[in-house]
């Protein structure tokens, strides 16, 4: 379902911490849901600045 997720990194990062807000209870519980490999987003998001905080649950 990646095709499916916003290819610009901070619409991508918008996207997910909403879903991670109002959805998906962890990063992992996203990827399962989402089929998205978790290696390959925080790579994508790590490139554009951002970073999963897990006590947080969402990218910054």
């Amino acid at each position: 379902m990646i095709q499916h997720l916003p290819n610009d990194p901070v619409m991508l990062m918008s996207f997910v911490n909403t879903k991670l807000r109002d959805v998906c209870t962890d990063l992992d519980d996203f990827c399962a849901t989402y089929g998205v490999d978790r290696r390959w987003l925080e790579s994508k998001l790590h490139e554009a600045g951002f970073e999963y905080n897990k006590e947080q649950n969402k990218f910054w």
